[in-house]
């Protein structure tokens, strides 16, 4: 096989009103792995020149399954790793905060907290 696993399609919508094909998953050490270039997120657009705008799921299976050796495929780029649905805003503008943004300043509150309670107990 070609290393990955793919979900979508007109009877698999992996996003509301949107028929494309996305990678959900790359294998280690497939194909996929070992080349490097395609990511798990990825909308798949066409293979071998193939458009698979409108594919029932089954059908971009089988075009994948009979893609040959050497598999040409074109894809969009996610915009950004996420967990779940890959949302596309159309603006450029990614949603929510970032990670850090939410962890940094947690860890920060919890180093300061620890600090304080080592204190409080040396003075007891």
């Amino acid at each position: 096989g070609l290393g990955f696993n793919i979900v979508g399609g007109t009877d698999q919508q992996y996003i509301s009103n949107d028929n494309s094909i996305y990678v959900s998953r790359i294998k280690k050490d497939g194909a996929a792995y070992l080349d490097g270039r395609l990511q798990e997120g990825d909308k798949i657009l066409s293979v071998n020149g193939k458009d698979l705008k409108d594919l029932r799921h089954k059908d971009a299976v089988e075009l994948f399954r009979n893609a040959g050796y050497d598999v040409s495929l074109k894809i969009q780029r996610r915009l950004q790793p996420q967990n779940g649905p890959v949302g596309h805003r159309g603006d450029g503008e990614s949603g929510g905060l970032p990670l850090a943004a939410i962890l940094v300043p947690g860890l920060a509150l919890a180093a300061a907290a620890v600090w304080i309670l080592l204190r409080y107990r040396q003075r007891m």
